[in-house]
């Protein structure tokens, strides 16, 4: 299953590619993390393999992340007209997803937040899930972008809102 989501973000590309990797900022905007930890690597750098732990209602679900891209490496300076790029492959229980994310400048205060899917399920239950229910998938990746922008543009935290 592959999909595509974009949002602006109204901030300048070098702000938000800061933010969104910076590691401390994870629980403010990625809903249900519950742990995000290196395993090996600087946490967000090429070639780090960190441990996700995700809570969705009273389902755990464990994976691990590898970073396969971070363009360019250093996210302070970066040239006009550079794209900034994250990519990573995510290993769980009957799943493996690649995600390729893209910022660009819109504006000089404004981003373009583009994301590009793909999932790949191995257990009946997982594949079912992807067969019956692909919006859910593209959903919630784009639920997740909306909260990070939120984060990004007014300091909001996922973790604060009434349930």
């Amino acid at each position: 299953m592959k999909y595509s989501n974009s949002i602006e973000i109204a901030l300048p590309l070098e702000k938000v590619a800061q933010l969104l990797a910076d590691p401390a900022h994870i629980p403010k905007w990625l809903r249900g993390v519950v742990l995000h930890e290196p395993l090996s690597g600087i946490h967000g750098h090429l070639g780090t393999k960190s441990r996700v732990v995700m809570q969705s209602g009273k389902r755990t679900i464990e994976c691990t992340e590898t970073i396969t891209r971070r363009d360019p490496t250093d996210l302070h300076d970066i040239p006009k007209g550079i794209a900034v790029h994250f990519a990573r492959e995510i290993v769980g229980a009957g799943m493996w997803s690649d995600t390729h994310d893209r910022l660009t400048e819109a504006s000089p205060t404004t981003t373009l937040w583009e994301q590009h899917s793909e999932y790949r399920f191995s257990n009946l239950l997982m594949r079912l899930l992807g067969l019956l229910m692909p919006s859910a998938f593209h959903k919630q990746s784009q639920q997740h972008m909306q909260d990070f922008k939120a984060f990004a543009e007014q300091g909001k935290d996922v973790r604060e809102e009434k349930k």
